[in-house]
């Protein structure tokens, strides 16, 4: 007897809204070891830029993204893959670094017959998406990085979670119990929730954590942190828009700052007051028309 899941049920709703949006779900096959999953533009418009959003570690991309969705596809038409190991995006090799996440979005995306688009990542996705722009500078128009600590040196990976020493960072941001998945709340939100019932938080450990976990955390000790003796961060020749959230307690602001310092008078940072890490679902309506603004507005 199959028992209700609330969390499979939003999941199915979201899934509807991204249709009813105007949204097609493709699985595309990249190359022969992986299979990618991608929202798409059921009808692209020839007269609209194209932006594509790359999530961060968590859910999968819809429920990082719905929030911009609508307002986005106004403007752009937008896509939203889930990188290799979330969502319904799969791989049978060895790869973990964000280097070989990049090229995997560049092989989707040129198979769905996107060559030029706007670029914007959050937290994990910002490092996947800070190596696309390096590595594909042709394509990659505008950047736009949120939350993400690019620019962490080694050391700096002490400071994450710093005050729960008893936990390793998998263990936050990949949760294997109600208690864990309350810290991550409090670390990623300003306003986290108080009142959520431990079968809830346990119901979407069940249905956005388990599944492929072990290659997840692949993933974090694969993130490379600058090391001395290692090659610098390179700088982006793209004009990029860095976002941030006055209160993240993942990635501090000083991390935002000091990308800002590293790109230049090509970078402009905008910091979103009563925000933390998950900025894109604190500030929706803020969030989104810093976006429009730069994407589709004057230079810097």
């Amino acid at each position: 007897m199959s028992i209700f899941s609330f969390i499979s049920w939003r999941d199915w709703s979201l899934q509807l809204y991204f249709i009813y949006c105007g949204m097609t779900s493709q699985v595309i096959k990249v190359d022969t070891t992986t299979e990618m999953h991608c929202w798409v533009p059921t009808t692209p418009s020839p007269k609209k830029p194209t932006l594509v959003l790359i999530h961060g570690f968590g859910a999968n991309a819809m429920w990082q993204w719905y929030l911009q969705i609508r307002p986005l596809l106004h403007n752009f038409n937008v896509y939203v893959p889930d990188l290799v190991f979330f969502g319904k995006s799969y791989f049978t090799g060895n790869e973990r670094s964000e280097f070989f996440q990049a090229e995997s979005v560049m092989k989707l995306l040129k198979q769905l017959g996107v060559t030029r688009f706007h670029l914007g990542g959050i937290s994990y996705g910002g490092f996947v998406a800070y190596r696309l722009a390096h590595l594909f500078p042709d394509s990659v128009e505008k950047v736009v990085i949120i939350s993400s600590g690019v620019c962490m040196v080694y050391e700096d990976k002490d400071e994450l979670f710093k005050n729960n020493d008893s936990l390793v960072v998998a263990d936050i941001l990949l949760p294997k119990t109600p208690d864990h998945l309350r810290l991550l709340m409090k670390f990623s939100l300003n306003r986290p929730p108080t009142m959520v019932p431990s079968f809830i938080l346990q119901d979407f450990i069940n249905v956005m954590y388990t599944e492929q976990r072990e290659r997840k955390v692949e993933l974090l000790q694969h993130v490379a942190f600058s090391k001395e003796g290692a090659p610098p961060l390179p700088v982006l020749n793209q004009e990029t828009l860095i976002i941030w959230g006055a209160d993240d307690l993942v990635f501090p602001l000083e991390l935002g700052h000091r990308l800002k310092r590293h790109l230049g008078d090509k970078a402009k940072l905008v910091v979103l007051k009563e925000a933390g890490h998950a900025v894109q679902l604190e500030s929706p309506h803020e969030f989104n028309n810093v976006i429009k603004t730069f994407l589709i507005g004057s230079s810097l």
